[in-house]
């Protein structure tokens, strides 16, 4: 087996087990900000497969998602028969959220791919790769608040050829 089929074993093997490792690291995450610049990804290979180079115009974010649907305000106007609904479903992934977070903090690179990284009981962890956009020629701008990173194009069933 190759250097990251070791590191991928290692890194399944820790979310399996919940690993003190894990747990310890997900508490200094939570005291971090939603959004936050991250040196080097945590899951090397993950990072290396979705399409991370360790160069210069590449870089990570780490953000963190609310975990759950969208909780619906309290209806004006009166308890309505149609406005008496408790959670209204996002139409849209976590992953997907987590990804136009980065996109509008970091709003001079563009989002290539993100990946899953941990969850706790409040929030679910993704890490996006950023990069500039010299370096990704025919790419189109603002790709991810349209749908066209993996994660929203998971969400559009209109893409799909009929049966």
């Amino acid at each position: 087996m190759g250097m990251y089929k070791y590191i991928t074993k290692a890194f399944q093997e820790q979310y399996k087990e919940r690993s003190m490792v894990l747990r310890k690291r997900i508490t200094e995450w939570r005291k971090l900000g939603t959004v936050t610049r991250i040196e080097r990804p945590t899951n090397i290979s993950r990072a290396r497969s979705l399409g991370f180079k360790a160069k210069e115009g590449f870089l990570m974010a780490r953000v963190a998602v609310g975990r759950g649907s969208r909780k619906r305000p309290h209806p004006w106007g009166g308890r309505k028969a149609a406005k008496n609904v408790a959670y209204l479903s996002p139409g849209k992934s976590l992953q997907r959220m987590a990804e136009e977070k980065a996109g509008r903090v970091f709003s001079n690179l563009e989002v290539v791919n993100s990946y899953w990284v941990g969850q706790d009981g409040v929030k679910k962890y993704y890490e996006v790769i950023l990069a500039d956009r010299k370096l990704l020629p025919g790419m189109p701008h603002g790709r991810v608040f349209r749908g066209l990173t993996s994660a929203g194009k998971q969400g559009r069933q209109w893409n799909r050829p009929p049966k």
